[in-house]
């Protein structure tokens, strides 16, 4: 092999390592950030990207929403209650040099950052309200990040609570405070069903009272419901044992006014037959 081969081979060689070395993709998702013996350069959009090797750095930063899980935390609530949560965050780079610049590494920061901000927020809360208000803790918690990542080119799209572990003694606690919760609204409403029954059957007799009949009436019917049963006992009630004496005594009158006059009339059949078993009721 000669010399000038050689000599083309080399070149051939040094100018594939080079543009390997300058050639550089930056994908849709990323963005790049340019350094030049140090200084900055300025942000490159995505697509193929020469740089001069050695002299140039480019960082890639992506853009894309990162899903960062916040671990455990073990707080202590404004009401002395000790609770562990976890939360997860989702966040974005939007500056890509200021993500570059400002911090050294930004996701470590936003981890860190998150969850002291957790730990600050829930312990603003009582339990109660850590247990009922968890959107409104999502979005304290959220505002508070955003004003610190903001510095760093960084926005905070969504923060959740994931988990509240609570102790064992607290848990039996509130499962007592339930269960005293519903038997205090079973008792209300049981209150409020005997109010009712009480203003109608009020009404009902006020009814009755105005209609006297009305009262017989459902005294025989409760009877036909008696007698439906077969029972060998039956229940007069005080009412019709009234009616029948009053009957008794109608027909005691209606003997002795026709014993001072005895002119003849007619009497129903049967009627023979009922004055002894009249008078022996009234008895």
């Amino acid at each position: 092999m000669s010399t000038t081969t050689i000599v083309v081979l080399a070149v051939v060689i040094l100018v594939v390592v080079a543009l390997s070395m300058a050639v550089r993709v930056i994908k849709q998702y990323e963005r790049g950030v340019l350094f030049r013996l140090g200084r900055l350069v300025g942000e490159r959009q995505p697509g193929l990207r020469l740089i001069i090797p050695v002299i140039d750095v480019l960082h890639r930063v992506s853009l894309r929403i990162v899903t960062m899980p916040i671990q455990s935390q073990g707080i202590i609530t404004r009401d002395n209650v000790s609770v562990d949560v976890s939360a997860v965050a989702y966040f974005r780079v939007v500056d890509a040099q200021k993500s570059v610049i400002a911090i050294e590494n930004v996701y470590a920061a936003i981890d860190q950052i998150a969850q002291t901000t957790l730990r600050k927020v829930v312990g603003q809360h009582t339990l109660d309200q850590t247990l009922s208000e968890t959107d409104q803790i999502n979005l304290d918690i959220r505002g508070i990040l955003d004003v610190t990542t903001a510095e760093w080119g960084v926005e905070v799209t969504l923060v959740e609570l994931k988990d509240i572990q609570l102790p064992d003694s607290m848990k039996r606690a509130m499962a007592r405070q339930a269960e005293a919760e519903r038997e205090k609204r079973a008792k209300i409403i049981n209150a409020e069903g005997e109010s009712l029954a009480a203003a109608a059957l009020g009404d009902a007799s006020d009814t009755m009272m105005a209609h006297p009949l009305a009262l017989q009436l459902r005294n025989l019917q409760s009877l036909v419901e008696i007698g439906v049963d077969k029972n060998t006992t039956v229940v007069f009630p005080a009412p019709l044992m009234s009616t029948i004496a009053e009957l008794g005594a109608f027909i005691n009158r209606e003997a002795a006014a026709a014993a001072a006059n005895p002119a003849p009339r007619s009497v129903p059949a049967g009627g023979a037959a009922i004055e002894p078993v009249v008078a022996h009721l009234v008895g």
